[in-house]
């Protein structure tokens, strides 16, 4: 072989060798483009079973922007439920997952275009401390069902805010009320847990200030809560409209400060 074929084929020996070598670093340093996965069960308290054709919606949001509307990160529809517990299992891409964000699990379950439940606390994921195994989504029941022959004649019961002194309320926040015989209150600001004492009278309805717990959340729903606990602070009277399972808190110029749906 003559020093020429030698050098000639070294060269690309050697070349073929470092491409390859190139090709394994570049390997070893590119991101994993496969989706990760979350998985649990959507569970609700009550014994019944799910109406033929109701679907469950399981959703993972970016909710850092409360004053926003969530971004869905991952989704997934489970459309062959018949009770609780429904086991779900959702997807996604973990490029789209900034360190810094909060992220969270909501759900909900229709009957066709009905909402029959929807989750009433924050369920958070992919955070420090934040559940790294199945993760359980509380959902509560929202509306009477057309089978349900019970009317809404009284305060008493548990209610979900639609809106806040006419500015609407927060898509993933839940603010809740609920008046028991006794006249206990609780409930959820959208952020904290709160209690109070209601005194109905006809329909006359006041409550004693609100006490409620000190969890610190992002500004836009902190400020929307210090509005719902303000209104609570102003309620003189109550309406209901029972053909709607709706119930309005009045002020004492019969202005509307809160309209909450039945749960």
């Amino acid at each position: 072989m003559s020093q020429s074929q030698f050098t000639r084929r070294t060269l690309l020996a050697m070349s073929a060798g470092a491409l390859a070598a190139g090709t394994v670093a570049a390997s070893a340093d590119a991101p994993d483009a496969q989706d990760r996965t979350i998985e649990g069960n959507v569970v609700y308290r009550e014994r019944m079973m799910l109406p033929a054709g109701a679907r469950v919606e399981v959703e993972l949001v970016d909710v850092s922007l409360a004053d926003a509307p969530a971004t869905v990160i991952g989704r997934t529809e489970i459309k062959d439920a018949t009770a609780s517990p429904i086991p779900y299992r959702i997807s996604y891409d973990p490029a789209l997952i900034e360190p810094r964000n909060g992220y969270a699990l909501q759900a909900r379950i229709l009957d066709g275009d009905t909402l029959m439940f929807i989750n009433t606390t924050r369920h958070s994921v992919l955070g420090e401390g934040d559940e790294a195994g199945p993760v359980e989504i509380r959902v509560e029941r929202v509306v009477a069902q057309p089978d349900d022959e019970a009317v809404v004649d009284s305060p008493v019961g548990r209610w979900l805010a639609e809106d806040i002194l006419g500015g609407g309320v927060i898509d993933n926040a839940q603010t809740t009320l609920e008046i028991a015989e006794d006249g206990r209150v609780s409930g959820r600001g959208g952020c904290n847990s709160y209690g109070s004492t209601a005194s109905i009278e006809g329909e006359k309805l006041t409550l004693s200030p609100v006490v409620a717990t000190q969890m610190a959340c992002p500004e836009a729903l902190m400020n929307q809560e210090q509005k719902y606990f303000d209104a609570l602070g102003r309620v003189a009277a109550f309406r209901l409209v029972p053909a709607e399972q709706k119930l309005l808190l009045l002020d004492a110029d019969g202005e509307t400060l809160v309209r909450l749906a039945a749960m």
